[in-house]
């Protein structure tokens, strides 16, 4: 048993706080559902989201922060609460100013008449067109909560790919990290303690061991050019990427690059028929969500694809051969498209596309850090071996002078 911290709105309308003891967040839920509450959030005391974190310093929302308010407002609508009084439940429970700033002037702007996403529209950079168009989607079609609800499930699905990802590059980053500062605690530190010694044998060094000693003196004496010249080069690649014409080039490179390149073709292939399976769905248009999901996209010249298929199937050709013209959408992908289209559910079947390929894009990430590992501590191996028999020379040279 676990304690869970609880939140949840009253027959009356009240906003309740809490912890409880028990099994699971789903037994919390369903206590409080029979006590007549509608529950908003359940999590282990002590962990979890926060809406004091919602905008945290920046004007968008991270995407872990947005799928929770997105699905706490499907649940308040789900239990049948209008909208604006699911808003300013939201609103009172806001533990931080901005927040309660930005959810206030939203129900504000619902009160007046407007909907929610004209209210969402105005809050200038803090939600994605993609939102957007996905809630006025909703609101056409009358079915706002489920279509928050899917809008959660699409968010929970990306940031289960994107913490794939990230843990299990934890550990390679950090034996990286490690191995670069053991190098340069040994060539900056170490290495240059030899050098009286060196010098006293008088003996003529081998180059190994003289090129390992500039380093060494040269990074103990410039070790801030080292990082300089590093600062300047995340500096110039940044500046890259936020050139258009650079940044296509250089996402053009990665495309040519043979481990990457499939690497990223499939990642963007999987967000692609997601973000447009998801917009089909809820109504939007085909024409409309390939326009949306172009935006979406990371890869430069994979989106000028997309945009350049939107071009073709606007004047009736085929979802799947307008994509197939670029050559660089995986095959398998068409095909899947072409089936669903031919069959008349092309949503449904671009939400298999994309679950075939977030299950790819794991396996794939898990092989390649697996077999980075080895690669590293085999890296490392050989540079300290290189490093010790550089000493090691000079002290046979003299054993043979002896």
């Amino acid at each position: 048993m676990a304690v869970y911290e609880y939140k949840a709105v009253t027959p009356a309308g009240e906003t309740m706080t809490g912890e409880m003891e028990a099994a699971s967040p789903d037994m919390v839920i369903a206590r409080l559902q029979e006590a007549g509450n509608i529950p908003v959030m359940a999590r282990e005391a002590g962990s979890g989201f926060r809406l004091e974190t919602l905008f945290r310093g920046r004007r968008g929302l991270k995407q872990r922060e947005l799928g929770e308010l997105t699905q706490q407002l499907a649940t308040l609508l789900n239990a049948g609460l209008p909208l604006d009084r699911s808003l300013g439940i939201l609103v009172e429970l806001a533990e931080n100013d901005r927040i309660h700033n930005i959810l206030e002037a939203i129900r504000n702007r619902v009160r007046e008449g407007g909907s929610l996403s004209e209210a969402l529209e105005e809050r200038h950079g803090v939600f994605s067109r993609f939102y957007i168009n996905m809630v006025r989607a909703g609101e056409i079609g009358g079915s706002l909560d489920k279509t928050l609800e899917r809008m959660a499930d699409y968010l929970e699905r990306s940031k289960e790919v994107r913490d794939t990802v990230i843990s299990a590059m934890i550990y390679p980053a950090f034996l990286l990290g490690l191995a670069m500062l053991s190098l340069v605690v040994l060539m900056g530190y170490v290495i240059p303690q030899f050098t009286p010694m060196f010098e006293e044998m008088g003996a003529e060094l081998h180059i190994l061991t003289r090129i390992v000693m500039a380093v060494g003196h040269g990074l103990q004496s410039y070790w801030w050019v080292f990082f300089l010249a590093l600062a300047l080069v995340a500096l110039w690649f940044r500046g890259q990427m936020r050139r258009p014409a650079s940044r296509f080039k250089w996402d053009s490179r990665f495309l040519r690059m043979k481990l990457v390149g499939d690497l990223v073709i499939r990642a963007e292939t999987g967000k692609l028929a997601r973000t447009t399976g998801t917009l089909l769905i809820n109504g939007v248009p085909l024409l409309t969500a390939l326009s949306i999901a172009k935006n979406v996209m990371s890869n430069t010249v994979l989106a000028e694809d997309v945009k350049e298929a939107a071009s073709k199937v606007k004047t009736g050709t085929p979802m799947a051969q307008a994509l197939a013209a670029s050559g660089h959408f995986p095959r398998l992908a068409l095909q899947m498209i072409n089936v669903g289209e031919e069959s008349g559910q092309l949503d449904s079947m671009l939400m298999k596309v994309a679950d075939t390929y977030d299950r790819e894009i794991r396996t794939a990430i898990e092989r390649m850090l697996a077999l980075l590992v080895p690669v590293l501590i085999v890296f490392m191996a050989v540079v300290i071996g290189t490093i010790v028999i550089s000493v090691i020379l000079p002290m046979l040279q003299m054993g043979d002078l002896v």
